[in-house]
């Protein structure tokens, strides 16, 4: 309980800069994005609404928790669920810490090839999330009606000062966000937290790291554990040294961060069991696939 209790704590050391972050670029989203950037820019069912996601996720500075309340802000805001399924896989599975560590451990061709694997998975998680439908959302009403009717046409009610609007964005980001996925987020590290402190694991991990096993356990371990994709590098460089193929660690790096227990349960609640069940699956089959062809180029 102890090993536990130390783990569980780490992860919340670990996560709760990010999370943060997360919350209060949320909560800016909400109360500063104009409606008509986000129809300009994000909406449509082309692939520049993906690309400028996917190149948002890439360089905000936040884990796969932290993009959960600014993907679900940028859902209310009316974007569809391609730009949001990209940006859920783009987000957390890069930073610039992340890069710069992976360039300095493992390499620069490991860290451009990560970034190439992540906008490849990511447009086609994008492609296909175009593809299916989703639970309708109530769509946050930015302006007031009777002003668009013209019956507030001398008034300025609506226009609020900037201490109310920053008290705005602390509520609906800390506040508002929390009380709706908060729940799943913490069962999420509690699980995370369980998982790595069995000895077993590790141990069993460290034993069988030869050919096809590699790649399977590096997927497994990547899909059942919350490694964000700075810490993730230290780990995946270890397993490497240990004999990991450089396939299987890339995997591991893909993987890793986009997919954890509170991420999973966030969009399950959030968007349905359909749409988790083909998250899960295009970053299996996408993270596996970039996996093999990165083995190949480093031969």
């Amino acid at each position: 309980m102890l090993v536990f209790f130390q783990n569980f704590w780490m992860y919340i050391i670990d996560i709760a800069p990010s999370l943060a972050l997360g919350l209060l670029i949320s909560g800016i989203v909400h109360e500063f994005l104009p409606q008509d950037l986000i129809q300009k820019y994000l909406k449509g069912r082309s692939l520049m609404p993906l690309l400028y996601v996917i190149l948002i996720g890439i360089i905000l500075p936040v884990c796969c928790l932290g993009c959960l309340p600014i993907a679900m802000t940028f859902r209310k805001k009316g974007v569809s669920m391609g730009p949001i399924l990209a940006f859920l896989v783009a987000t957390p599975a890069t930073s610039i810490t992340a890069l710069f560590v992976t360039w300095k451990l493992l390499g620069p061709a490991f860290a451009l090839f990560l970034c190439l694997g992540v906008v490849v998975v990511a447009l086609i998680m994008g492609i296909i999330g175009y593809q299916i439908s989703s639970p309708e959302v109530e769509v946050i009403e930015e302006s007031c009606p009777m002003c668009k009717e013209g019956e507030h046409a001398n008034h300025e009610h609506h226009k609020e000062r900037l201490k109310s609007r920053i008290k705005s964005v602390l509520t609906y980001g800390f506040i508002d966000i929390p009380k709706e996925i908060g729940v799943e987020m913490m069962i999420g590290v509690l699980i995370a937290a369980a998982v790595i402190s069995i000895p077993f694991i590790n141990t069993f991990f460290t034993k069988y790291l030869i050919g096809f096993s590699g790649y399977a356990f590096a997927l497994v371990f990547g899909l059942v554990m919350y490694v964000c994709s700075t810490a993730s590098v230290p780990l995946v460089h270890a397993f490497i040294t240990q004999g990991l193929s450089a396939g299987a660690g890339f995997v591991l790096l893909l993987v890793g961060p986009v997919t954890s227990y509170a991420n999973m349960l966030v969009i399950k609640k959030e968007f349905g069991m359909k749409i988790l069940v083909i998250y899960i699956t295009v970053i299996s089959a996408g993270g596996l696939l970039m996996g093999y062809l990165f083995s190949f180029i480093r031969r």
